[in-house]
């Protein structure tokens, strides 16, 4: 474990993307939670770092084909990728899982109070993830793209310390509100009573989590320490 010892979980997914699947079985947090270390992130699952470390370096001998590693893509490819792959899908998501949010709880809600919950954590979660989004296509991403090409963007005035700093408080919301989500329907468990409605709720709900992870471990453990690392280069 001794070079995987000295990484962050973060920088583990940046360099190899391929292993964000197995820390997703394992339940290790490597978006939000990606500037903890391998031992550290074991520790609060019960999990044996060795252990992990040795299927982590048989993960990267035999997986990895066909995986974009986009810390040696420019930040502009990066900023495209999140766009056209991310925020569309919440964009398109978001609205539609609102609705069906809203169906269930108001259908199910009698026998399962928790859905009221889980409907206003989802309302909060959708509103933070449609005012981020909007911060980060007409402020930050221009402003690192500019900072890229030689140019100057919206945040000409300032440094991006700050604005980087807002937004990965913002993926902390994030994440805390998926932890809610899921705590409430028992980890997505299908209950007895639960139409194709309630099935399909669970399921997309699950999909927003996994895009969401990948969503943000590409800003927090790829975009934002390199686009900090730019703005420093140019003091």
């Amino acid at each position: 474990m001794n070079t995987l010892a000295e990484k962050t979980i973060g920088e583990m997914v940046a360099q190899n993307p391929a292993r964000a699947r197995l820390f997703e079985k394992l339940g290790i947090d490597y978006c939000c939670g990606g500037k903890q270390s391998l031992e550290d992130a074991c520790r609060a699952r019960g999990l044996d770092a060795a252990s992990v470390a040795q299927v982590l370096e048989a993960l990267d001998e035999t997986d990895g084909a066909g995986q974009e590693n986009w810390s040696r893509r420019s930040l502009k490819d990066l900023i495209d990728n999140i766009l056209s792959t991310h925020h569309a899908y919440l964009k398109r998501e978001l609205p539609r899982l609102a609705e069906i949010v809203n169906k269930v709880a108001t259908v199910h809600g009698g026998n399962h109070a928790e859905l009221k919950d889980v409907r206003y954590t989802f309302s909060l979660l959708k509103a933070e993830l449609d005012e981020h989004m909007m911060k980060e296509e007409n402020i930050l991403f221009p402003t690192i793209i500019a900072m890229e090409t030689g140019g100057q963007g919206p945040l000409h005035w300032g440094g991006i310390d700050r604005p980087i700093a807002v937004m990965e408080h913002e993926h902390d919301n994030a994440g805390r509100a998926l932890a809610t989500l899921r705590q409430l329907t028992a980890d997505r468990r299908v209950p007895d009573d639960a139409c194709n409605t309630y099935r399909v709720m669970l399921s997309s709900l699950a999909e927003l989590e996994s895009d969401l992870h990948e969503h943000i471990s590409k800003e927090n453990n790829i975009l934002f320490p390199r686009a900090m690392d730019l703005a420093r280069s140019r003091v």
